[in-house]
């Protein structure tokens, strides 16, 4: 959009409080760019005409609309951009990435409605919580799906079964998916599940009491002892244990301490929190900070209605400086909660010390800030490895791993299923276009990473970032291959010290991802009938240690008779058959 176009569009709003987003439509999808709150949406929408900073005119270059919803004050504008922000990840906007938020219990909108626990209920659905303690969410909603069976499975699964799954067999499911269960039966016990978090715990502890009691009586003693310490968490879920977070007891004075570190595109907001003049909690919150966002003050205030949007709100929040943004002063005095900026004693004593703990250390173990230095770019915290592995094009998989601050992330490793093409080029790129995408739809809920490592050459490296710059994904990309321990990068190549630290980081991220694509190769390709499957003698065990030790169906014809009879289970007659009909 170019100012006349912004000016066009301001001239049609309200001068109403409410939240604005600047739209691209790239190819068929709508991107959110960028969202913001005002107090007259005419007059801020008009003021992007005229953008203060070049990170904003680059912004409102790439917007084709803009789309606006309009509040009754400006509080509910500042907590519909919180969400806003954290339901779309616009690319122009502080955003928290390492989202705490409490978990939920959510009954989908669906006719047999699924049970689960989220921290992003979908649309529609029947939500309860949020709940403090997230071991006692999981053994009540477990209770709760044996006792009244709702399903935990998703719509995907559900849709077009012709017999239950595992979950019904263990009593985990009444299989309303083949209609082993009428809708009106289901509908009742979906009807207990509410009121069960409605407070109705008797709904709940009752069938469990019988049961443990039934096991005693039948001297299963270790069955009766389990049921009597969910009993236990189901009986305490609606007192202190897993109750739903409500205000702060007004006995204590719960006090949040927070001080921010800004190093080049990221943002780190350490939060202290006191109760009763005792520090009980510690934390620490990255937020991506787009370029030109270097005021811990705009910061602050992205971090607060972010983060406390959907959380109870402490007696008094303590700051190194005064939280940006119209409304967040005024939102906070509203909710009773006091902010202040120390000067002097011990609350900027706590706030030093929140400030200390944002800091990063700059040692950052094994690696991480001389592989920053060394590819001049601002953090190597969170390195995300890629690798494609397949027999001769057949079972192609793709591997992506995490490492953060130089270890293993294994709940965010990922990986995927590609096409059969005996194409290491095209397979990497469709590996990397696919998480582009999913990080760019917002369909990935792991943070962006500071750097991509590819397992090869140039060729790999290449196909990658034309991969990111077709989806319009900004991460640097980098490869290693094994053959010379090589660093690949669109500036040109770097011959490390074998004893770098930086080096046998890469060297960490590139074999994991290299054993985690290989593992799931495998496991593919057990799956996939081969000309092997046809012979006698030759069952699924032996097929797989034949695999296993040529590679592929190819290298088993290659093979000796010698060899073939090395391996377990192939006699001098199978390794005849095999020799004969291969």
């Amino acid at each position: 959009m170019d100012a006349a176009a912004v000016r066009a569009v301001a001239d049609d709003l309200p001068r109403e409080p409410g939240v604005y987003q600047f739209l691209s439509h790239e190819g068929k999808e709508e991107r959110v760019l960028y969202v913001g709150k005002a107090v007259d949406l005419r007059d801020r929408v008009r003021s992007y005409s005229d953008p203060r900073s070049e990170r904003i005119r680059q912004m409102v270059a790439r917007a084709d609309d803009v789309d606006v919803a309009v509040t009754d004050t400006e509080t509910q504008a500042l907590l519909l951009e919180a969400n806003l922000i954290k339901r779309h990840r616009p690319r122009y906007n502080v955003r928290l990435k390492d989202d705490k938020s409490y978990p939920l219990v959510e009954l989908t909108a669906h006719p047999f409605p699924r049970i689960e626990i989220t921290r992003d209920p979908d649309e529609g659905a029947t939500v309860f919580g949020p709940f403090t303690d997230k071991g006692a969410v999981e053994t009540v909603v477990k209770a709760l799906r044996e006792t009244y069976g709702l399903r935990g499975c998703s719509d995907h699964k559900y849709a077009n079964r012709d017999r239950p799954c595992i979950d019904y067999d263990i009593g985990l499911c009444t299989a309303p998916c083949t209609n082993e269960i009428d809708r009106e039966s289901y509908d009742e016990d979906v009807t207990a599940v509410e009121r069960f978090f409605g407070g109705e715990t008797g709904i709940l502890a009752d069938p469990l009491r019988r049961e443990m009691d039934d096991a005693a009586q039948a001297k299963n003693f270790e069955r009766a002892a389990n049921l009597r310490d969910r009993l236990g968490v189901v009986e305490s879920f609606h007192g202190s244990g897993g109750e739903a977070v409500t205000d702060h007891d007004s006995s204590g004075h719960a006090v949040d301490v927070l001080g921010v570190s800004l190093e080049g595109k990221t943002a780190t907001v350490a939060r202290l929190h006191a109760d009763g003049g005792k520090l009980v909690e510690r934390e620490r919150h990255e937020l991506d900070a787009p370029d030109g966002t270097d005021d811990p003050a705009t910061v602050l205030g992205a971090f607060i209605t972010q983060y406390y949007a959907e959380r109870a709100l402490p007696d008094a929040v303590l700051c190194p400086e005064r939280p940006a943004g119209e409304g967040v002063d005024d939102w906070l005095a509203s909710a009773g909660v006091d902010l202040r900026v120390p000067g002097a004693g011990r609350e900027a004593t706590l706030v030093d010390l929140a400030i200390k703990n944002a800091r990063r250390d700059e040692r950052q173990p094994d690696g991480t800030r001389a592989l920053a230095d060394a590819l001049g770019i601002d953090s190597a915290r969170r390195i995300e490895g890629f690798d494609v592995s397949h027999a001769q094009g057949k079972a192609v998989v793709g591997s992506n791993v995490t490492f953060l601050d130089g270890d293993p992330e294994k709940a965010d490793y990922r990986r995927k299923k590609l096409d059969d093409q005996n194409d290491d080029y095209a397979s990497m790129h469709a590996l990397v276009g696919w998480r582009a995408r999913r990080a760019l739809a917002g369909e990935d809920d792991r943070p962006d990473p500071d750097l991509l490592l590819i397992d090869g050459g140039e060729g790999q490296r290449q196909a990658a970032q034309d991969a990111l710059d077709a989806e319009g994904w900004d991460v640097p990309a980098i490869a290693l291959a094994k053959e010379d321990e090589r660093v690949v990068t669109a500036d040109g190549q770097f011959d490390w010290p074998d004893d770098a630290a930086h080096l046998h980081l890469l060297q960490r991220v590139r074999d994991e991802a290299h054993r985690f694509a290989v593992q799931y190769h495998e496991t593919v390709r057990d799956e996939v009938s081969t000309p092997l499957d046809g012979i006698d003698g030759v069952g699924p065990a032996t097929r797989k240690r034949l695999l296993r030790r040529f590679g592929s169906v190819d290298g088993v014809r290659a093979a000796s008779r010698e060899e073939l009879e090395s391996i377990d289970g192939v006699g001098p007659s199978t390794a005849s058959t095999l020799d004969s009909q291969l």
